[in-house]
């Protein structure tokens, strides 16, 4: 049997651990020193709960992360440096260039690997072997309901409950809508990195009074041809700034770790 670590345990936690394979065990769980206490008490003492890497004295077999960006920086060196694998979904993160250095140089270091998840899109595979042959031009598009939005700085740059017709209300850098919308454009930091960069991705943020699920596009072109992909995708029930494809995306992680015929 596998063992899993795990940082955090919000709606998307507990979406993977109700998902997780059979072969995988979820050992520990990595939450704020607060919250110990009362995440023990609820999982009982099959998982070890704690709020610090270095209280981990066995080797998980994956490290899978959905706590959001600061548990990334919180935790990510100390996992890396250790050589274990990380499974990151919150790669927005990735965007603030010192803690991306950061993470490659204890990475490098310690042995570990960085695995950055799909999270909440599809046709990564495709935009990445695209970008070996030459990529010209990608722009993302991410669009929400007001709800999904609520929380963020959109508050600020449109009225979310004043608003009737679809609007955009940011356009800018793949670095940009990630460092602006930690909760909301991971997506967009994974498209740039399988693709033109961060600064070289464009990102259109966009508020559909009438959305009821959360829909992303991905265009791009080259020598490759043209791509085209549009998503509309459900949020879990508990959370609705979460996409359900990207704890199901952390759950495609855990089983590739038990099965490497998985694709």
């Amino acid at each position: 049997m596998k063992q899993l670590m795990m940082i955090g345990f919000g709606a998307m936690a507990r979406e993977v651990l109700a998902l997780l394979p059979a072969e995988l065990s979820l050992k520990w769980l990595l939450v704020p020193a607060a919250r110990v206490a009362e995440v023990q008490a609820e999982l009982g003492p099959a998982v070890t709960v704690l709020s610090r890497v270095e209280d981990c004295a066995a080797t998980p077999d994956l490290v899978v992360e959905c706590a959001g960006q600061a548990a990334v920086r919180e935790h990510g060196r100390a996992v890396l440096a250790r050589g274990w694998t990380l499974g990151l979904i919150s790669v927005g993160a990735l965007a603030d260039e010192a803690l991306a250095r950061d993470l490659r140089l204890a990475a490098g270091q310690g042995g570990g690997r960085i695995l950055a998840l799909a999270g909440a899109i599809a046709g990564i595979d495709g935009l990445a072997a695209a970008r070996e042959g030459g990529l010209e031009s990608v722009t993302y598009q991410g669009r929400k309901s007001p709800q999904s939005w609520r929380g963020s700085p959109a508050e600020t740059l449109v009225d979310l409950d004043g608003v009737t017709a679809p609007t955009v209300f940011f356009s800018g850098t793949a670095r940009e809508a990630a460092r602006l919308f930690p909760a909301n454009a991971n997506v967009a930091a994974t498209i740039a990195l399988a693709g033109l960069g961060m600064d070289h991705t464009r990102v259109e943020l966009v508020v559909d009074p009438d959305s009821r699920r959360n829909q992303h596009r991905i265009r791009a072109s080259g020598r490759f041809g043209e791509l085209d992909i549009a998503l509309s995708g459900l949020p879990l029930a508990a959370n609705p700034k979460t996409s359900t494809l990207a704890a199901l995306s952390v759950v495609r992680a855990c089983r590739q770790c038990t099965d490497p015929l998985v694709i």
